[in-house]
């Protein structure tokens, strides 16, 4: 009875037995080191980090290239500033330049070649008008006059090589022939008016511009020892 009894016990199975063994079975998610984490994080973080570097970057260089252009736009207007304010004329002077400067850094030299242009354009202008003008002997005399006052200008502009600082002949040499070509001028104007012209106000009228372009021109020729702490370029 005894053996049957345990024959029978063979064929049964202890449930607490049971779920032990199916939980041993059923396999548990890896754990992950702690050390992967740490190293995970810390890429993230300089990740961030570099990518906030070049962020500012490039900001500081935008913002770089953008106040590039006022500030030498100012550097520019500076110097043609402190220049013009040796002439009689300032204010004609700076803006006449100053429409025509393409320099970011122009020197005495080069503005002096702009004011001398420009008083080359006005005499050309006043020369046009005096040929349409009634040819009694005091314009005629007034043209010859204006044409001789282009010629020293011109003579001056053609002393002024681009890349060669001008010597202090030069210098001479061109306030010579710029005091000529105002000269000239007055000379014009006084012949009119030793002849009792008509055209004497009107003459006076279109020469103002050119006088004053040309007055400034001879005061920063005259002037021109005084701009030598401006660098050449």
């Amino acid at each position: 009875m005894d053996s049957i009894n345990v024959l029978k016990g063979y064929g049964k199975v202890n449930p607490e037995h049971h779920l032990e063994v199916q939980a041993q079975k059923i396999p548990q998610p890896p754990k992950r080191p702690i050390i992967s984490t740490l190293v995970i994080s810390a890429i993230a973080g300089l990740t961030l980090v570099i990518g906030l570097m070049l962020v500012a970057l490039i900001h500081q260089s935008t913002t770089e290239t953008i106040d590039e252009s006022p500030s030498l736009s100012t550097s520019a207007e500076s110097t043609i500033k402190t220049v013009c304010n040796v002439t009689l004329y300032p204010e004609p002077c700076y803006t006449s330049i100053s429409s025509l400067n393409s320099s970011p850094k122009p020197d005495p030299q080069s503005i002096l070649k702009l004011s001398l242009q420009v008083s080359i354009s006005e005499l050309s202008q006043l020369s046009l008008v005096l040929k349409t003008m009634n040819s009694d002997a005091a314009i005629r005399d007034c043209r010859d006059q204006v044409e001789d006052a282009l010629s020293q200008l011109n003579d001056s502009v053609s002393a002024m090589v681009v890349g060669e600082a001008l010597t202090e002949a030069k210098v001479k040499d061109v306030q010579t022939w710029v005091s000529s070509a105002v000269t000239d001028q007055e000379t014009c104007l006084d012949g009119l008016e030793e002849m009792g012209s008509a055209s004497v106000d009107d003459v006076k009228k279109k020469m103002r511009k050119s006088m004053e372009f040309t007055s400034n021109s001879l005061a920063i020729v005259a002037n021109f020892d005084k701009f030598s702490h401006i660098p050449l370029h």
